[in-house]
């Protein structure tokens, strides 16, 4: 079994369903959903390039899928995430754009990034000591040639290469799409997540998700709200 911790929108919001119908599958409910049918892009299109993000829901990555260490169980888990939450006071994205991250469409901020970096970071901080290290195998999957000296030192170090001053927030929408496609794709998108892009996005809780066994869907555990809701925005 893994863990992973993430940021995930509002299970109500406009944001999580627009992100749960692209993906076809809501990591919160664990039901398959119906991919819109979107001009110049069929829902079964939709399917072929959403496969991979579809298993581990729709989501921003914060803390990387993990196990946990020997000594520490599912209680402890909660435990730090309560204390982390409770220290921990909401804030907001600026706004979300559509990018195209090395062949990826995915969701990223528009706007300054201090907060939710510095957020990212003391996720990263505050649970390692709960995380198993990486065997051999783990670290080989991560394909360590292909890492910077800095990614490869990360990845020994917190089990993820980019973590600190490599981290990227993004929601990821797709799989890596050919370049005769990316555009067809990013137009369809563009359109389509118009309502909830080029606006505020609160960040008001810290989701963990679970992998009951390997190769299978992340699922929603816990979605914890942070200590405030009275949101801090981004100046």
């Amino acid at each position: 079994m893994r863990f992973a911790l993430y940021f995930t929108p509002g299970p109500d919001s406009d944001l999580a369903d627009l992100g749960e119908r692209w993906l076809g599958r809501s990591a919160a409910t664990g039901k398959v959903l119906d991919h819109p049918e979107l001009p110049g892009l069929a829902g079964s299109d939709l399917a072929a390039i959403t496969g991979p993000a579809r298993r581990y829901g729709f989501h921003g990555t914060l803390k990387a899928p993990f196990r946990l260490a020997e000594s520490v169980n599912e209680s402890d888990l909660l435990a730090a995430m309560k204390r982390f939450a409770a220290e921990t006071h909401a804030f907001e994205i600026p706004a979300l754009k559509l990018s195209l991250l090395e062949g990826f469409l995915a969701l990223t901020p528009d706007g300054s990034v201090d907060q939710l970096s510095a957020f990212a970071n003391r996720v990263v901080e505050h649970f390692e000591p709960l995380r198993a290290e990486l065997s051999e195998k783990e670290i080989e999957r991560r394909n360590p040639d292909r890492l910077s000296s800095e990614e490869l030192k990360n990845l020994v170090r917190w089990g993820y290469p980019y973590v600190f001053d490599r981290f990227r927030f993004h929601m990821t929408l797709s799989t890596r799409l050919p370049e005769a496609d990316a555009a067809k794709v990013m137009g369809a998108a563009t359109d389509y997540f118009a309502p909830v892009t080029g606006r505020p996005v609160p960040v008001d809780a810290l989701t963990l998700s679970v992998e009951p066994e390997p190769g299978a869907p992340f699922q929603i555990h816990t979605r914890m709200p942070l200590a405030s809701q009275q949101l801090r925005k981004t100046a």
